[in-house]
């Protein structure tokens, strides 16, 4: 896969050397002469260019990327990347950093962002995911908004425990993914049985997320 990165700050770089592991080709684009240190993340094509310029990201070839990562430190440049990258170049899939959480609700479909990421509203839930046991945690919104990934704790005094995942009476526009179970990854099957503290992940519409908290008691 080919991966485009706008930004190649600390978290752009970050972004990269993680995807290079995973073997994707990665083009990292910075506008600062001075931040362009090809030796930071060697694999890595570097484009000295502004990435809110048209003719700019037409000599990058963005039109050959898969994804478009808008990372940079600047919510508006975020915003015109994502749209540029969407409107212009057909980019299946983009990627956008949110910086300023009072910017988020910018951050969808119209302005051409598959998927926005908000680092304080991810660590607010990574807190909320290892203290709220047994309450429901949204942890990411997935394709514009329109579904949330959310995680629930079943308590030690569950009323599940013992029953199998077909038990679960779950509402439309809901899925049970997967279940964590200490070290175990488990592909939730009909007659598999749920667990005092298993991690319970579903993809969910918001408009259902109360409905699976009453599916599992509470």
């Amino acid at each position: 896969m080919r991966v485009a990165i706008a930004g190649a700050g600390a978290v752009g770089r970050s972004i990269a050397a993680e995807l290079l592991e995973s073997e994707h080709q990665v083009m990292l684009i910075e506008r600062e002469l001075s931040h362009i240190e090809p030796e930071a993340v060697e694999a890595a094509e570097w484009v000295h260019a502004d990435a809110c310029e048209l003719a700019s990201l037409e000599e990058a070839g963005l039109e050959d990327c898969d994804v478009v990562i808008a990372a940079t430190g600047d919510d508006k440049v975020n915003l015109v990347v994502s749209l540029l990258a969407k409107t212009e170049f057909a980019v299946r899939r983009v990627v956008a950093r949110v910086n300023d959480p009072r910017n988020e609700w910018l951050f969808d479909d119209s302005w051409g962002v598959d998927v926005a990421v908000s680092t304080p509203r991810l660590l607010a839930a990574l807190v909320e995911e290892a203290v709220a046991v047994g309450d429901l945690v949204r942890l990411m919104t997935l394709r514009q908004g329109q579904a949330n990934l959310v995680e629930v704790t079943l308590p030690s005094h569950t009323p599940l425990a013992g029953a199998p995942v077909r038990a679960l009476k779950l509402p439309h526009d809901s899925a049970l993914v997967t279940i964590l179970r200490g070290g175990r990854v488990i592909i939730p099957q009909a007659d598999d049985s749920l667990e005092a503290g298993d991690e319970l992940l579903f993809v969910a519409t918001a408009a259902v997320e109360d409905e699976i908290r009453a599916a599992l008691g509470h």
